[in-house]
């Protein structure tokens, strides 16, 4: 057979240019070049995030481990702590971090005392009380170690409980200081659930296991008793306040009430000492112009592992649990 007739036999199976068989080849090879192009896409994103990744951690590992500032500026200084954000476990100004900060400080020869620098609505009470109890341990390991606080924009409720242990507290004139109460929030969806149908089921345990559900009805017994924990719980806050600030205290029926003031109010009611920043302060009574941070900061490696995000899922859903628990149960100091 010559290449003449072969030629001839192959046009003879060609499809035709607009037949069916043909327009299904154009579509495979339409959809078989796309897809490439999308993995070499994929390739290059995944190329520039690991070098991403790559530079992160060579960044990282620069950094101190240990949180503080190892540029010591002189031969003595102002230890500075901020207490920043909320005062919870899983929190920036968790009890300890600042505990392991405030130990640093104290521990550092070249430190002349500390100042707390606070900017917090406040948080827990159990966390605050410990930051509390301990400055006023460590005080009695350093006699001569001050620890002043400096409330920047807010130093409330449990961040004013913290800064009740300092010796003195000061803070700018349009700061706000105080709120000291505690708060118990939560929801009640008893009757939409019943507009829409909704049956709830909770087996428990216990009498009171399920109290503050809030998908059952409130029982007056139950609310009463809850009522009488954050009663506690406010007592053991105002007696903490008296204890650090003493006689400076200008006792009033609103100054336990859970109001705020500005720092010239707060002034007044010797809720503060004065009003001045850190660096004024580190001046006026540590007599150092330099201040090195000594906030802790958690490890290089723990911190390249959250940012890269390594369990979103659950820590989202971690955080969801949580502040459903804090909405619903655990005492806070507002």
């Amino acid at each position: 057979m010559d290449n003449e007739h072969l030629n001839q036999s192959a046009a003879s199976q060609r499809p035709a240019d607009d037949s069916k068989e043909w327009k299904l080849i154009e579509k495979v090879l339409l959809e078989v070049q796309g897809e490439q192009r999308r993995t070499r896409r994929w390739g290059v994103f995944f190329k520039l995030a690991f070098l991403v990744y790559l530079f992160s951690l060579l960044w990282l590992v620069r950094m101190p481990a240990d949180g503080l500032d190892k540029a010591a500026p002189a031969d003595h200084y102002a230890a500075i702590i901020e207490v920043n954000g909320v005062i919870a476990a899983d929190q920036d100004a968790s009890a300890d971090a600042i505990v392991s900060a405030l130990r640093d400080a104290f521990e550092d020869d070249k430190a002349v005392g500390v100042i707390l620098r606070i900017n917090s609505p406040g948080g827990s009470p159990v966390q605050s009380g410990y930051v509390y109890d301990e400055i006023k341990r460590l005080k009695q390991t350093r006699e001569d170690f001050p620890v002043y606080a400096v409330i920047m924009d807010l130093g409330a409720s449990g961040a004013y409980y913290i800064a009740a242990a300092a010796d003195e507290i000061y803070a700018d004139k349009a700061s706000l200081v105080g709120s000291i109460g505690v708060v118990g929030s939560g929801f009640g969806f008893v009757e939409a659930m019943e507009k829409l149908g909704v049956e709830r089921r909770q087996y428990t345990a216990g009498e009171h296991k399920g109290f503050l559900d809030p998908f059952t009805p409130e029982k007056p017994e139950e609310k009463a008793f809850w009522e009488s924990v954050l009663k506690v719980t406010h007592k053991q806050f105002i007696e903490q306040v008296r204890q650090g600030r003493g006689e400076r205290l200008k006792e009033s029926p609103e100054l336990f009430s859970g109001l705020v003031w500005s720092g010239e109010q707060a002034l007044e009611m010797g809720l503060i000492d004065g009003l001045a920043s850190s660096s004024q302060l580190a001046r006026d009574k540590l007599n150092t112009e330099d201040l090195v941070n000594f906030t802790y900061q958690p490890n290089p490696w723990d911190e390249l592992i959250s940012r890269l995000g390594t369990s979103i899922g659950s820590g989202i859903a971690g955080q969801v649990m949580q502040q459903m628990q804090l909405n619903n149960q655990a005492p806070v100091l507002r």
